[in-house]
């Protein structure tokens, strides 16, 4: 009751002439909420009261009334797949992210909850919950791990797959606390004590009790300040191109660099098959957490993790197949039948007959105006921004190559459900998302087509991209990746807002050097408008062309 029914932000308080605050001339509040544009009505049912605290949980948000709408909020598509999955704990019932986009507000999504009570939906079959399996028996990888562990046979300590991260440290550091808070974060997680072997020629997952994780400190005050951030540069550029062996491990690496007594730079390299962009988040949140347990001499208190990597390998593995599996793989052939092999983007130079993987990155901005106009047709034409701004890219694509059949592959994180959220594994999957433009129609044609792709593609995320490509059987080539040679993404998982006791942490930009794909835009949302780096083939494009 003592949270404020509104919040109205001010250039500066109007004062009276003795100095004093001036109340009556403060402004009438006009909305409820921070983004929410109507009047706050509380909820008024059972179902409203745990739905609002599930988009509070989700949203961050201070108070959720019953006629806010979940994307004036702050809601996307991700935040939307973490309420659907709350939505499945809570009411044990299946929704699909669509419901979200077609019933945005607290109480028309409650009322399609309260349907759902009535009338269970059996449409499709659904997964069975995730629990811990025994470690008994031999465990499987993942189909993605799968995938990586064959590549790895052809190209022994390939360091295409690594994962490198780079933070500075500025202020006084506990190295000791940070050494044994990656001793800790291994400890929880068994995908940081994960090796691969091979059984009868089928790989397994081999997870040590315990492993001894070093922390490599190196010294570099001895070197003149005029070279040590050029020394600095190639020593992160080793580390990121330093091969892992997936039998033997570990694969994951710490390294400290001592630039001065109250600055380093802490990199930590891991390699895909344990790993993905937003366990990175997980890991930089779970190390500042016990890093600043031990630096105070108290016990960490990180709320034990319910499973572990290898229980959502074997729950994958025993869930897709049969039915399951033949509803995931006929949408997909339906949605990609007839689909162009290969993207016939203008290139500087003709497509070598085998693809290597040199690359570079080009960075740019837009400004925060076009940046608020965007997000502003989004929420007006009830899309999230992330379709909008594939809508705009596929139709950029279209002019480019001048053809009407656009596919480009899209990440998704794919941790469906409230446990997968906190652990650090590769979950990621890769999205086929086709658009077909048509020269009479309008944007927002095409906007609403691609809305309705992309949650049909969410509906039917569980099948790994590299089964997708096994069904599918394409005709393999050297020369460009199956499928799709045209990566899109906006970047919306989880980045930790740290601060420790003495410490400011900030991000090192890493160089990229490498490209899997003929072009991957890169989209991220910031105060400063709407950041975007696009990494491309150096053996297909120029820097100028790029730009």
């Amino acid at each position: 009751y003592m949270v404020p029914s509104a919040f109205v932000t001010l250039e500066q308080l109007p004062l009276t002439s003795n100095g004093k605050v001036n109340r009556r001339a403060l402004p009438a509040p006009e909305s409820s909420d921070s983004g929410s544009s109507t009047a706050y009505v509380a909820p008024r049912t059972p179902t409203e009261e745990k739905l609002a605290a599930i988009w509070a949980e989700v949203l961050s948000a201070p108070r959720v009334g019953a006629e806010d709408n979940f994307f004036e909020l702050g809601g996307h598509s991700l935040l939307a797949t973490q309420v659907v999955s709350r939505i499945r704990s809570t009411f044990h019932v299946e929704l699909p992210v669509r419901a979200l986009f077609e019933a945005p507000t607290l109480s028309s999504l409650s009322l399609r909850i309260d349907e759902a009570l009535d009338q269970p939906i059996r449409n499709a079959p659904q997964a069975p919950p995730l629990s811990p399996a025994p470690r008994t028996d031999e465990l499987p990888l993942s189909f993605a791990q799968q995938r990586l562990w064959f590549l790895d046979q052809f190209e022994p300590g390939s360091p295409f797959y690594n994962i490198p991260a780079a933070l500075r440290l500025s202020g006084t550091l506990d190295t000791q606390a940070l050494r044994r808070a990656f001793e800790e974060l291994v400890r929880r997680h068994e995908s940081l004590r994960t090796t691969f072997s091979s059984r009868d020629g089928k790989p397994i997952q081999v997870i040590a009790p315990a492993l001894s994780l070093p922390l490599e400190v190196r010294d570099l005050q001895d070197v003149p300040a005029s070279e040590r951030e050029a020394h600095v540069r190639e020593l992160v550029r080793q580390e990121a191109l330093r091969p892992f062996d997936l039998a033997r491990g570990p694969l994951v690496r710490t390294r400290l660099l001592r630039l001065a007594p109250t600055d380093h730079i802490l990199l930590v390299t891991l390699h895909h098959i344990v790993s993905d962009g937003w366990s990175t988040g997980v890991l930089v949140r779970e190390v500042a957490t016990l890093y600043a347990a031990f630096a105070s001499g108290q016990r960490p208190s990180l709320p034990p993790l319910p499973i572990q990597y290898a229980d959502f390998a074997r729950w994958q593995r025993s869930w897709l197949r049969g039915e399951a599996l033949d509803a995931q793989v006929r949408y997909w052939k339906q949605q990609l039948s007839g689909a162009p092999a290969h993207l016939e983007l203008p290139t500087d130079r003709p497509r070598p007959p085998i693809q290597s993987v040199r690359g570079a990155q080009y960075s740019f901005r837009l400004p925060p105006e076009l940046s608020e106009a965007l997000t502003a047709t989004s929420k007006q034409h009830g899309v999230s921004l992330f379709m909008t701004l594939l809508a705009g890219f596929q139709a950029l694509l279209s002019r480019y190559s001048g053809q009407d059949d656009i596919v480009v592959g899209s990440p998704i994180a794919g941790r469906r459900t409230t446990e997968l959220e906190d652990l650090i594994g590769f979950f990621v999957n890769t999205l086929v998302l086709r658009s077909r433009i048509a020269p009479e129609a309008s944007f927002r044609d095409l906007l609403l087509q691609v809305r309705d792709t992309t949650l049909g593609a969410y509906e039917h995320q569980d099948l790994p991209f590299e089964k997708l490509v096994e069904e599918l059987s394409p005709q393999r080539t050297l020369g460009h990746s199956p499928l799709f040679q045209v990566m899109f993404s906006l970047q919306n998982t989880p980045i930790p807002q740290l601060a420790l006791s003495g410490l400011t942490l900030g991000p090192v930009e890493l160089e990229s050097t490498t490209s899997k794909f003929d072009l991957s835009l890169a989209l991220a949302e910031s105060p400063q408008g709407i950041l975007g780096a696009l990494t491309y083939k150096t053996d297909l494009f120029d820097s100028d062309t790029v730009a």
